[in-house]
């Protein structure tokens, strides 16, 4: 049977109120009472109920964290530096899946307000910043990450220099001799919104080279190593001249060494594969990717520390926090 806070009281020779008081954190208690309700604690091994808290302190200790696909290995390394720093700050962490679907991810935002989270952390479609917003006028602080969006009060911004990746990668392979240079995107967003596409594009114009919109190829809200196959096939078939491909992600670069391996054209020796994100796998392939490196556990870590600077502190705003990204070469480009 569990042990209930009578108990406690009575093992400490204090008022239950003063149990309530030093589990909540709140009042003026002496240090000896203090102490000695928590030795009473630990001896009885209380466990205070989150609920009973929940109706004292108006905070569940809790925060949600969603995500467009956690089948995506850059998830789960982002999810566990999220969990990482949650806990030893106090927080559990709901986790919610978008599958990258506007319509899932408000439904997302709204169950777990249901549930009564203090905050959250979440990788949003770019079609829902305005919705984003008045969810968070209407509920509770939000840190974004990695979409840019306008500054509004109660969100915060975590971000890659996604940007400054995607130069990179180009840059690389203009450094090896390509200069017909295609991009396979992936994401049906407007590509004004997409910083790889436009990181793609300024590093091509920087150096004198034509961007080709027929080779940058859209049309599919998955990011995954069917969609870099697809892709990469058409793009090959369509486009012969093209030399190498910048990927969103290293899923779709995956997909693309596919695709070449069966269109018999050698990777790197006939073509050039370029992805993002730098997963666990992305080294173990064969060949092994060249991608761009973001610390994904670290992006983790970062939005949790700032939604929780937020909760601590609500009125004031917070800059956008911003990780730099790095090429990783290897043997695939």
């Amino acid at each position: 049977m569990a042990v209930t806070m009578r108990e406690v009281a009575q093992e400490s020779g204090v008022s239950i109120k003063t149990v309530s008081r030093v589990v909540n954190n709140q009042g003026e208690i002496s240090e000896e009472t203090r102490q000695r309700v928590l030795a009473a604690i630990k001896r009885l091994e209380y466990r205070p109920s989150k609920l009973a808290r929940a109706l004292v302190t108006q905070r569940t200790d809790t925060v949600g964290l969603i995500l467009g696909d956690i089948a995506n290995p850059f998830f789960s390394e982002v999810a566990r530096g999220v969990l990482d720093r949650a806990r030893p700050a106090g927080y559990d962490v709901f986790l919610c899946n978008s599958d990258y679907d506007p319509q899932q991810e408000i439904h997302a935002l709204y169950s777990l307000a249901d549930h009564n989270v203090d905050g959250m952390i979440i990788f949003p479609c770019w079609e829902n910043e305005e919705k984003l917003k008045a969810f968070v006028d209407q509920y509770m602080p939000l840190v974004v990450v990695n979409r840019v969006f306008a500054p509004h009060p109660g969100m915060a911004l975590v971000l890659n220099d996604i940007r400054r990746g995607a130069r990179l990668a180009v840059e690389y392979l203009v450094s090896k001799g390509h200069t017909a240079i295609g991009m396979l995107a992936g994401r049906a967003a407007p590509l004004h919104v997409m910083e790889r596409v436009q990181g793609f594009r300024e590093a091509l114009v920087a150096h004198g080279l034509p961007v080709v919109d027929e080779w940058i190829l859209t049309g599919s809200p998955n990011i995954d190593v069917a969609r870099g196959y697809e892709a990469a096939r058409q793009l090959l078939t369509q486009h012969p001249q093209v030399t190498a491909v910048f990927a969103y992600n290293d899923l779709i670069a995956m997909g693309a060494i596919r695709a070449c391996s069966e269109l018999g054209r050698r990777v790197p020796d006939d073509f050039a594969v370029v992805g993002f994100d730098d997963i666990e796998f992305a080294g173990m392939i064969a060949p092994p990717l060249t991608t761009v490196h973001i610390d994904k556990y670290t992006l983790g870590q970062q939005a949790v520390t700032r939604l929780v600077e937020m909760l601590d502190d609500p009125e004031s705003d917070f800059p956008p926090i911003r990780l730099d990204v790095e090429l990783m070469i290897r043997k695939s480009a």
